[in-house]
């Protein structure tokens, strides 16, 4: 299996061995088993990764935004408007985002077959 289908898959949200099956069950709530091939979904993690990797997205695109504003000459009823515009703009973009992010990293730690490391005592 190529790495390319697996990042392709988790983007669409879908199991990374079959394709076919959803790997949510609601909108973060992911299933514990594919439909489809019935792969094991609970032997990876995602934790806090997707949140992560989506709020830094976030930060390098709105975040000039956010440190412009303030130094434009707009009167206070413009410039509030302007800051809850863009304030919706960036929570829907990390909505939009976050539920394909925790699938693609979900899709890599089981196609990799990732786990917590382990160090030998000698």
């Amino acid at each position: 299996m190529s790495d390319s289908s697996t990042i392709l898959k988790g983007l669409r949200c879908r199991c990374y061995k079959c394709g076919e099956g959803r790997v949510f069950d609601g909108y973060l709530n992911l299933k514990d088993r594919c439909e489809i091939c019935g792969e094991d979904f609970t032997a990876a993690d995602t934790a806090d990764g997707p949140a992560f990797f989506v709020m830094f997205i976030a930060l390098i695109i709105f975040g000039p935004f956010f440190f412009i504003l303030p130094l434009t000459q707009w009167p206070l009823i413009a410039l509030v408007p302007a800051f809850a515009v863009v304030l919706a703009a960036c929570l829907g973009f990390i909505l939009w985002l976050l539920r394909p992010f925790k699938a693609l990293l979900l899709n890599l730690q089981l196609a990799n077959k990732a786990e917590e490391a382990k160090f030998n005592s000698q």
